[in-house]
């Protein structure tokens, strides 16, 4: 039996998945939560063997699906964790990876491919929607339009409105560093401003 913790904010959100996965012998719900400080939670105290992750959390969470799935993947003996969200930037992406997610899902994925996902999952195996699929294929063959992950978060920052030292404040690093990283960003994306990068990074879907 395939133990499973659902995390999302949305209740409607977590009903629908119970309801699809009781209909399988061989999966079994655990625990829905609505924070990622509970699925991290729920995963201490349930002992699961997949927890289905969403990325975002509302805007009173100051954690992310990302830094919840890094603090259980951390844990001894940790159950595998899975993406499902209604975003495909490259930052999420990059960033749910990083933390160490087994799989990446969409949430219009059809419900045979979700339970498939869970299944492969559980076996060690990775589970990633075809979009996702070739998006990092993309990456990985178009290496100079393609930015690192701190590169991706410094750029976040400055599309949220940052200036050069509250980035480098946030991120923990010199103002000269995150000058660095920006000049690399322009290089790559072939812009010459910060408005741009970010235009740029968007038109790619590398931001949201």
């Amino acid at each position: 039996m395939i133990r499973l913790v659902i995390a999302d904010d949305h209740p409607i959100v977590r009903a629908g998945l119970k309801a699809l996965f009781d209909l399988e012998d061989d999966l079994a719900v655990v625990a829905d939560v609505g924070t990622p400080a509970e699925a991290v939670d729920a995963s201490l105290r349930e002992n699961p063997d997949v927890v289905l992750m969403d990325l975002q959390f509302g805007s009173t969470q100051s954690q992310t699906g990302a830094d919840a799935t890094r603090r259980i993947r951390a844990l001894d003996a940790p159950p595998y964790v899975l993406v499902l969200t209604n975003y495909d930037s490259d930052a999420d992406i990059l960033g749910a990876v990083e933390a160490g997610a087994s799989g990446y899902l969409l949430k219009d994925s059809p419900p045979h491919e979700l339970i498939a996902a869970v299944r492969a999952a559980a076996a060690g195996e990775s589970a990633l929607a075809p979009v996702i699929a070739s998006r990092l294929l993309q990456r990985m063959r178009a290496p100079q339009v393609s930015l690192s992950a701190r590169e991706i978060q410094v750029l976040e920052l400055v599309a949220a409105g940052r200036s050069n030292p509250q980035v480098a404040a946030e991120l923990f690093v010199s103002e000269t560093t995150v000058k660095s990283h920006l000049a690399h960003i322009y290089s790559k994306l072939d812009v010459t401003s910060r408005t741009a990068a970010v235009a740029a990074a968007r038109e790619r879907g590398i931001l949201r």
